[in-house]
């Protein structure tokens, strides 16, 4: 694929598309203003077994004054679903910044399959989520790619009954008995939430910053305040991670360790979407987001991240792993699970990033290891 689908029919289109100035005619049609400190760029997303979405990211930056960096994402599906964001990004100095995020989002057609490590891909339901968001938070980076991330803000969600195609919604799901209703489903909660991840990462900063070392630590405490002070939880954990530049051309091989856990902090049960996740954006990319749900999670993964060409990045990346019950009880290497993940991306593009990923995931290794379930992305994958 990386030979003859794209390193060599690039070799002709990059070379053609710079005969006649394409990049900078396209970067001109999208960007505007003295400096080009300012954009609107149409966007979308792709992903099989889910509405589709068309949208635009904006962004401008030195807005109110120097330092002042404006970004708004819009998505939408007519009818069926919208979400956007809009982010001020203030620094402060040079290496902090200050943050200020509003977003919201109304879909029907996210995926429920269960909690817990057995949960069947056959039991695939829909529910539908309302949520909104503010947050206010503070980054300092401050050795070589070392950060530490402080974040406060509110969540507002809604959760009720989805639909997308044939797939049915998760209280008939539940009604059939296929897994037990999760709580706060059908229900509404108001979380205070308050975020720290501290980062410690060898690597020299940059897009592509070869070989080094990783450790992060993350936590977020949570509480409802509809039904405080007896709902309240805490989600935190940890990875560690190596990486080897192979040929010092960024051509790096990794491999890392990754633990999540979520605990009551009082007597309710924490929502099922509060609880730890893999999937998508999470561990095991292979998954939907949301696959796998429960109290903790352990997951392995090696990668590979190489130079395709011109502006193109691929990334492999293989992976074992599965959630669990609390403080992983239940931990069995038979109920582990396999997700592989191929992803092509637009290299230097952080704030919108333009990828393509095809992912498999299998069912658990008691279970036959089967691959049963498929992911097919292409566009900007969401940030709401």
């Amino acid at each position: 694929t990386s030979e003859f689908v794209l390193r060599r029919p690039l070799s002709v289109i990059v070379p053609a598309a710079e005969s006649i100035d394409l990049p900078s005619k396209l970067y001109d049609l999208f960007t505007f203003g003295p400096d080009h400190k300012a954009g609107i760029v149409p966007i979308g997303l792709v992903e099989f077994d889910f509405n589709p979405s068309v949208g635009v990211y904006a962004f401008w930056d030195d807005a109110g004054f120097r330092g002042d960096n404006l970004r708004l994402h819009v998505e939408a599906w007519p009818v069926d679903w919208v979400a956007g964001s809009v982010t001020q990004r203030i620094q402060l100095g040079d290496s902090r910044w200050l943050q200020l995020r509003l977003s919201g989002l109304r879909r029907p057609d996210k995926v429920f399959y269960g909690i817990g490590p057995e949960s069947l891909q056959s039991s695939q339901s829909r529910y539908g989520m309302q949520r909104f968001e503010g947050s206010v938070g503070h980054e300092w980076r401050f050795w070589r790619s070392s950060q530490i991330e402080t974040t406060i803000g509110v969540r507002d969600a809604k959760l009720y009954d989805g639909s997308y195609g044939n797939d049915p919604g998760l209280a008939e799901s539940a009604a059939h008995g296929l897994f037990p209703l999760p709580y706060d489903f059908g229900g509404e909660y108001t979380d205070l939430f308050n975020r720290v991840v501290v980062s410690v990462d060898t690597r020299t900063p940059g897009p592509k910053r070869g070989s080094g070392v990783r450790l992060e630590l993350a936590g977020e405490q949570g509480s409802d305040v509809r039904s405080a002070p007896s709902s309240g939880w805490i989600r935190y954990g940890a990875t560690a991670a190596g990486y080897v530049d192979l040929t010092g051309h960024g051509r790096v091989l990794g491999l890392s360790v990754t633990t999540l856990f979520a605990d009551p902090l009082g007597t309710e049960p924490i929502p099922f979407t509060e609880l730890v996740y893999l999937g998508g954006d999470h561990p095991m990319p292979g998954y939907f987001q949301g696959r796998l749900v429960g109290r903790s999670a352990a997951v392995a993964t090696l990668s590979y991240v190489w130079p395709i060409g011109p502006w193109l990045d691929g990334d492999l990346q293989l992976a074992v792993g599965n959630v669990f019950g609390e403080h992983l009880s239940g931990f069995d290497p038979r109920l582990l699970r396999f997700s592989g993940a191929l992803g092509i991306s637009v290299a230097g593009l952080q704030d919108a990033p333009v990828e393509f990923l095809v992912g498999l995931g299998g069912e658990t290794f008691e279970q036959g290891g089967t691959v049963d379930s498929v992911r097919v992305m292409l566009g900007v994958p969401h940030t709401f």
